[in-house]
């Protein structure tokens, strides 16, 4: 039998309910989430095993197995809208509870983001097996049998460990360029973009099935980013990568795409002539950014991204700024205000900065011996196309602040 002829790998993945959701739950044979655990629902494949832990009685149910792929929006209606990423499930046998799962998840290291595989579902499944009160025979033969085929494979992986899920603060920071099993983009590139930073804004912004746009794909992060997420990814570079046979030569300042197009747009731009990206002759890469004329070029890139941009969707520039022969230059902040002519600010994102070359113990030294500080952050800024059907109405606004006592 041939690698590719072969079954999937079986996984296992745990959701979860409460009092309220569980009724719906098995009634519709359906088990869902929000959009935070989006990216675990939707890479649970036909055939893999499910879990369902009841949070507010501490009972764990098993054992079922997916019927369906994940996605968004199996049954719209379920759970009034609330837990829209859904897999359709059916029963290994009966249904069978065990008492205490947050000992039983503990014990065996489990989160609602860790895929569940190799030895860890065998033991899980034994937690099952070992009490023949809740199992009949056929459901025990089943689940056996089940055990088997993970046996055969227990050493091959083809999911990541732990699923990346959103960030909830407006500090990142990734220790790797890329996450999963797979690469995204290439992380040789100069200025690459680090994965998760994209992973972020298209969980954050965008649903499975809608388009993104990187007009400066550099390596193609996004493209990568997106295939694995489930988004339609359209990259473009003015000087793309022989390697890349899914980008689009194209330059930001005129982006071969119909006005009101994309769902999310990423841009991460050169922030000066510090790097040299490539040998194209309209790089604005070339151009130093304490000149006007670099500002001005990535303006002409602004208006085109708000051409192509969807009304009431999101842009993210990823920036950063330059000090070099003892003068700053505020990059960000002048991007920022040429942003705020066309776009609404949504939020501002500080992003750590690893990988750099100056992060070495010598430029340390450097920079407090003279008196200067080396780059530690880039920003990410989170702009909105406003609305014309819907202008913003501006409304006083009084907030009752919650005050704690000091001490």
């Amino acid at each position: 039998m041939k690698a590719t002829d072969k079954e999937q790998i079986i996984r296992g993945f745990m959701l979860a309910c409460t009092k309220k959701t569980e009724g719906e739950c098995f009634e519709r044979m359906l088990f869902g989430a929000n959009k935070v655990y989006g990216p675990i629902v939707i890479r649970i494949r036909k055939g893999d095993l499910l879990f369902l832990n009841n949070l507010d009685t501490n009972i764990l149910f098993g054992v079922f197995k997916a019927v369906s792929i994940g996605k968004l929006d199996i049954e719209p209606d379920a759970w009034k809208g609330k837990f829209p990423y859904q897999v359709k499930v059916e029963l290994l046998g009966e249904r069978m509870p065990l008492k205490d799962a947050r000992k039983i998840l503990k014990k065996h290291k489990i989160k609602r983001n860790t895929p569940i595989s190799g030895q860890t579902l065998i033991d899980l499944l034994n937690d099952f097996v070992s009490k023949p009160n809740l199992l009949n025979m056929r459901a025990c033969k089943i689940v056996e049998s089940i055990k088997t085929k993970i046996k055969e494979r227990i050493h091959e992986v083809d999911i990541e460990k732990e699923i990346p899920i959103i960030e909830p603060t407006t500090f990142w920071d990734f220790p790797r360029q890329s996450y999963g099993l797979t690469p995204k983009g290439n992380n040789k590139y100069p200025g690459v973009t680090p994965a998760l930073i994209i992973f972020n804004m298209v969980w954050r912004y965008t649903e499975p099935g809608d388009t993104v746009v990187d007009p400066m794909c550099g390596s193609g992060t996004t493209i990568d980013v997106c295939e694995e997420e489930q988004r339609e990814c359209i990259g473009l570079d003015i000087s793309p990568p022989k390697t890349r046979s899914d980008m689009i030569q194209s330059d930001a300042r005129h982006i071969p795409l119909q006005s009101s197009s994309a769902d999310m747009i990423f841009i991460d731009s050169p922030y000066g002539d510090n790097i040299k990206y490539n040998e194209h002759p309209g790089c604005v890469g070339k151009m130093s950014s304490e000149t006007e004329k670099f500002y001005d070029e990535l303006e002409k890139a602004m208006t085109e991204a708000h051409r192509i941009l969807r009304e009431g969707k999101v842009l993210g520039w990823l920036i950063g700024n330059q000090w070099v022969k003892h003068k700053f230059t505020p990059v960000g902040l002048k991007i920022y205000e040429r942003l705020c002519k066309y776009f609404e600010p949504v939020d501002i994102i500080c992003v750590a900065r690893r990988g750099q070359t100056s992060h070495t113990g010598s430029w340390l030294n450097r920079a407090r011996k003279f008196n200067f500080f080396l780059r530690g952050f880039k920003y990410l800024l989170i702009m909105r196309k406003p609305s014309k059907t819907k202008p913003s109405v501006r409304k006083s606004r009084k907030v009752n602040w919650s005050h704690y006592r000091r001490g």
